[in-house]
């Protein structure tokens, strides 16, 4: 009863990110337990209450491109228009235009791609970032990085991050 409860909410919830989440339905078919574990770390993933919808979501777009480049990209970037972040934002991340970025996003897409790749340059951003968005800004952005990780990272390990596929900005 449980299972078929939790699957149907799992086909509202690809239907509000407009790409398959097959890979939690086999989840919840194979561990149920492992699935009700796992679904604790979505209220984590998702938590955002200091940053404003465009930084939040242009580090977790950034974070997840680095992971993926299929249909974690495009549930990232359904659920930034979802939240109102303007479409020629998101296109500029996804195509990797910086040029096209206010001064602000660049500062998080830079920082980001920094955290991501381990190199070491955020911590010449990170004092900018903490002043703009203070401590708990810097904490929600930390926490929104590496939590875009973890989908993508799951996908690619059970076999369903096979394939890229275009990223499509809805206007």
């Amino acid at each position: 009863m449980l299972r078929k409860l939790i699957l149907r909410r799992l086909d509202a919830e690809e239907r509000a990110l407009g790409t398959s989440v097959e890979y939690l339905r086999r989840i919840v078919r194979v561990s149920l337990p492992a699935f009700l574990k796992f679904s604790l770390f979505i209220p984590l993933a998702r938590h955002r209450r200091a940053l404003p919808p465009e930084p939040y979501h242009i580090a977790r777009l950034v974070a997840t491109r680095h992971e993926d480049c299929g249909t974690c990209v495009q549930a990232e970037v359904n659920l930034a228009r979802q939240a109102g972040v303007a479409a020629t934002i998101l296109e500029a991340v996804v195509h990797q235009r910086v040029a096209d970025l206010s001064p602000e996003i660049v500062d998080i897409y830079h920082f980001t791609q920094a955290v991501v790749a381990a190199t070491g340059e955020e911590e010449t951003l990170r004092p900018r970032l903490r002043a703009r968005y203070g401590d708990a800004g810097l904490v929600e952005l930390a926490l929104g990085i590496a939590a875009a990780r973890v989908y993508p990272t799951t996908k690619r390990a059970l076999g369903y991050a096979t394939s890229c596929a275009r990223v499509e900005v809805q206007v």
